[in-house]
């Protein structure tokens, strides 16, 4: 689960950074369940993930595509000053 919180942090974060073009995000970890944690990025954008298929040369564009393969369950929750992007994460066992 660490490996993968690590990159769905990592592709939320690198998107927040690259579309919301601004000087602040938040990044919240927290235990939802017994077996869930959530990964969630906050920006000040009002713009809205979208997921899309990336082409053989195209050298962006697979981040949601890997969030939603990794994640039990992922979406964004807007918000008046911009929104949070979050994807739950559930352990075995």
């Amino acid at each position: 689960m660490a490996e993968d919180g690590a990159l769905i942090v990592s592709e939320l974060v690198a998107n927040a950074v690259r579309h919301a073009r601004r000087e602040s995000i938040r990044v919240v970890v927290e235990r939802t369940a017994v077996r869930t944690v959530r990964v969630a990025v906050a920006d000040f954008s009002q713009a809205r993930p979208e997921v899309r298929e990336a082409g053989d040369g195209d050298e962006d564009g697979r981040g949601l595509f890997l969030v939603a393969a990794l994640a039990a369950d992922w979406g964004t929750d807007e918000r008046r000053w911009g929104k949070i992007v979050w994807a739950d994460l559930e352990g075995r066992g």
